[in-house]
């Protein structure tokens, strides 16, 4: 049996939510990037307590049945957040299950290595063909069914990969996952933070974004349990990747629908016909908001140039220019890994006290003064380099998920939240190639038959471009923090609809810097109202 709904905590925006001038001239929006930048230094909660805040179905979504008796949270209250960080986790684990197994691909199907990693391009390519796919369909028709839908093709095509026999079939079935992996983003995003009490959003995104770090440590364990363990060679790997899918699918079957998605449901219906009152939003999405979501795009190429070209090239770096063992390269990506997630968790909490910008250019600011080490400590030393790099790479990251909810547009955040990433993602896919071909200019003394480059200042000169890239772009950019989620708060939704927004709106005063402050007073007791 479903759980019955309990209702997400989202009516009501923070005091210092700040909403954007309808209309502002281009000079002043510049002149208030650097004043609005200043951090609003929001109380910092007990994080254990954030933790408390999601109710039962919440946390459900967010990570599938989580529930902690030690620590007596509230977190055994509430269901979606772990729907979508497990989901997230098993996205990337599937997505790394090849790239892990490029050797023994290559030996199966008589093929370079090269020819193997055509598998991680297409995946790479065509996951923003999935994000549009699964975003309209979940903005449509809910999270819940295309959340499903997504993971029988996860089930479907792990499998089909774990039994192709040919090049030609492989290359077919990665290319059809790459379709299926593209449309999970924005649906876990959503699923997990929509309904997400507005104080604990930050540090819920920086876990779920971490899900990603999560799921290569995953892969990592799995493959080398599975893979040449057996008479059936790397093929067991995968067809244990097609086995959580079937509980998450199951979990996800015995919960409802977003609060969020279930309001905004409801006005369409009132509205008649609900098609009609869909393509309207999204009529009125792209006139309002196109500039914002190229955007998006733009900032989403910078942020996985970020993570693609600090991670991609770098165990080649350390086995290449270092001559570190295979041992050693392991155990540094997993300590880098570590810190992955440890910086996506602190981060993404501390964005709700400093801001959403402000996070991203001091952590980026930090990191492109760590690229030194990083890249060019030649002992084992750099073990503790590699954490703190990725701590500051995946800490920006981990204020991703809250960040670009908080900038979509309310009718189309899956849509734009997963197609943001996924275009951002091909676009910076190129990466590793960049950064390899720039390395051959930069030879060193070969070892033996095996020619060596200069790959640790070549990342570290790329990934200098990359960090003062992302900090312009963010320093130019807008900011929404603690912006409602609700339908009835959504002024798209009223314009599709032709019906006057009910809300706040009128307590907002224009301020001289050109952002909007909320008259908190006012403001809670019409929305005492209207909930």
């Amino acid at each position: 049996m479903a759980l019955h709904h309990e209702k997400a905590d989202h009516a009501s925006p923070p005091p210092d939510y700040q909403v954007p001038p309808e209309h502002p001239s281009a000079a002043r929006y510049l002149a208030t990037r650097i004043s609005t930048l200043k951090p609003p230094m929001a109380k910092a909660p007990n994080p254990l307590r954030l933790l408390a805040l999601p109710n039962r179905q919440q946390w459900l979504f967010f990570l599938v049945g989580c529930q902690s008796d030690t620590l007596k949270l509230k977190i055994a209250t509430d269901p979606g957040a772990q729907v979508a960080f497990l989901a997230w986790s098993w996205d990337a684990f599937d997505f790394f299950t090849v790239s892990l197994t490029v050797e023994e691909l290559a030996k199966e199907f008589d093929r370079s290595k090269t020819d193997i990693t055509w598998g991680i391009t297409l995946v790479l390519m065509l996951r923003s063909v999935g994000s549009i796919i699964f975003g309209i369909a979940s903005d449509r028709y809910g999270r819940k069914w295309p959340f499903v839908v997504n993971n029988i093709l996860f089930i479907v095509l792990e499998l089909a990969t774990g039994f192709c026999q040919t090049y030609e079939q492989f290359l077919a079935v990665r290319a059809l996952f790459g379709i299926a992996m593209g449309g999970l983003y924005g649906n876990a995003a959503a699923t997990a933070l929509e309904d997400c009490p507005e104080a604990a959003r930050g540090l819920l995104s920086g876990m779920l974004q971490q899900g990603y770090a999560f799921g290569y440590l995953l892969a990592t364990v799995f493959a080398r349990a599975l893979v040449d363990t057996t008479s059936h060679g790397w093929r067991p790997l995968f067809w244990f990747g097609a086995c959580p899918p079937i509980l998450l699918i199951a979990f996800r079957l015995c919960l409802p629908e977003t609060q969020a998605y279930i309001e905004r449901d409801k006005i369409r219906h009132e509205n008649g016909n609900i098609s009609k009152t869909f393509l309207s939003e999204g009529s009125v999405a792209l006139k309002k908001h196109w500039l914002i979501l190229i955007y998006m795009v733009l900032l989403m190429a910078g942020f996985n140039f970020m993570s693609h070209g600090s991670q991609d090239l770098y165990p080649t770096m350390l086995s290449n220019e270092y001559n570190f063992s295979q041992n050693g390269v392991t155990v540094t990506q997993v300590v880098a890994n570590l810190g992955a997630m440890t910086g996506g968790t602190t981060i993404g909490y501390l964005s709700q006290v400093f801001g959403r910008r402000f996070s991203i250019i001091v952590v980026s600011i930090i990191g492109g003064a760590l690229l030194y080490p990083y890249t060019f400590v030649s002992s084992k030393a750099v073990i503790a380099s590699a954490f703190f790099e990725q701590f500051c790479v995946q800490g920006a990251w981990g204020v991703i998920p809250i960040h670009l909810l908080e900038l979509s547009p309310g009718g189309f955040r899956t849509f734009v939240v997963g197609t943001s990433y996924q275009l951002g993602n091909l676009i910076s896919s190129a990466s590793s190639t960049i950064e390899a071909r720039i390395g051959e200019r930069f030879p060193l003394p070969p070892k033996g038959e095996t020619k060596r480059y200069r790959y640790g200042l070549v990342i570290c000169i790329f990934m200098g471009c990359v960090y003062a890239y992302v900090i312009l772009l963010t320093l130019l950019g807008p900011e929404y923090r603690g912006r409602s989620m609700s339908a009835d708060l959504d002024e798209d939704l009223a314009e599709a609809t032709g019906h006057e927004r009910r809300g706040h709106d009128s307590h907002f005063r224009e301020r001289s810097s050109g952002s909007g402050e909320f008259d908190a007073e006012k403001g809670a007791m019409d929305m005492r109202e209207n909930a």
